[in-house]
């Protein structure tokens, strides 16, 4: 949280005195709903860096400036969240599969889809949300 705030305040200024900016975080399915990981520090800082996403969108939305936020499910983006995946077994990994209508877990291509969504003049009209990328289990 406190990364995203350090940055926001850093391109805040430059983005309102141009009239124009797009600030993306990247949150997750944790800062909308009980996380699988049960990692309470995890969860509360995802919450967190929800609500910063909605606090600045107020503030800076009169100033042309957007900011929403990507909620990725599970992606299998780094040695982390593979070991996660790997001490759920086969049962439980069935059973998180089964629970994604997709029936697959998320890509980083995926979630950069996303980012480039809220970064492009499409979304020039959207601010102050989260998006869940998580194939549909939200």
């Amino acid at each position: 949280v406190d990364s995203a705030f350090w940055l926001a305040q850093a391109v805040a200024p430059r983005m309102t005195s141009r009239g124009r900016g797009r600030i993306i975080t990247i949150a997750s399915g944790a800062g909308l709903r009980p996380s699988l990981t049960g990692i309470q520090a995890y969860t509360a800082a995802k919450h967190a860096l929800v609500g910063l996403t909605r606090q600045l969108s107020c503030e800076l939305a009169g100033h042309g400036v957007t900011v929403n936020s990507v909620a990725p499910g599970l992606v299998l983006s780094n040695p982390t969240t593979r070991r996660q995946w790997e001490a759920y077994g086969t049962e439980q990994q069935a059973r998180i599969i089964e629970s994604i209508h997709r029936k697959r877990l998320g890509s980083p291509e995926d979630i950069a889809a996303a980012v480039l969504f809220f970064a492009s003049d499409a979304a020039g009209w959207i601010t102050g949300q989260v998006l869940s990328v998580d194939g549909g289990r939200s």
